[in-house]
């Protein structure tokens, strides 16, 4: 048509957004022979799950994973195999995944502090039972297959 010109439109894909890398730990314990899990309360979130947490800057997964469950938990905990990981949106909207270990405490104590406010010792069906996420349920049942082949602590 005449009078009609050509224009060019650039259009971009939408940039993706940052996955949001994190790491954690699901820290056991027995007591009279029965394995038991800690289970960490976020009141923020007001869920149960297990403590982790953001990478920092030059942090490999395995040291984000013994500082969090330190941070969340007040444990210093040692790390005894890797367990899996997670993937989901965060309350952000962006891409998260996260590193899990399976660790067992060395010393420290639990208090009260900005991120968590309660932790839990409890058998592996009592915290599959509290826990807020089916993604955390996935990881306690291969806790659970795990500690039947080769017991964790």
């Amino acid at each position: 048509m005449e009078g009609v010109g050509r224009h060019t439109v650039t259009v971009e894909p939408p940039t993706p957004p940052e996955v949001v890398q994190a790491a954690g730990g699901l820290l056991v314990r027995r007591s009279g022979g029965e394995l038991q899990i800690a289970l960490v309360h976020r009141p923020a979130q007001s869920d149960w799950s297990f403590p982790k947490g953001k990478l920092e800057e030059g942090e490999t997964y395995e040291e984000a994973a013994q500082r969090e469950v330190q941070e969340e938990t007040g444990l210093a905990c040692r790390l005894l195999r890797f367990i899996g990981h997670t993937e989901y949106t965060d309350r952000k909207g962006r891409p998260k995944v996260v590193a899990y270990w399976v660790m067992a405490a060395e010393g420290g104590t639990f208090s009260v502090n900005e991120e968590v406010d309660e932790l839990r010792w409890l058998s592996l069906p009592a915290a599959g039972r509290l826990l807020s996420y089916e993604r955390d349920r996935e990881l306690l049942a291969v806790v659970s297959a795990a500690d039947q082949v080769e017991p964790l602590v």
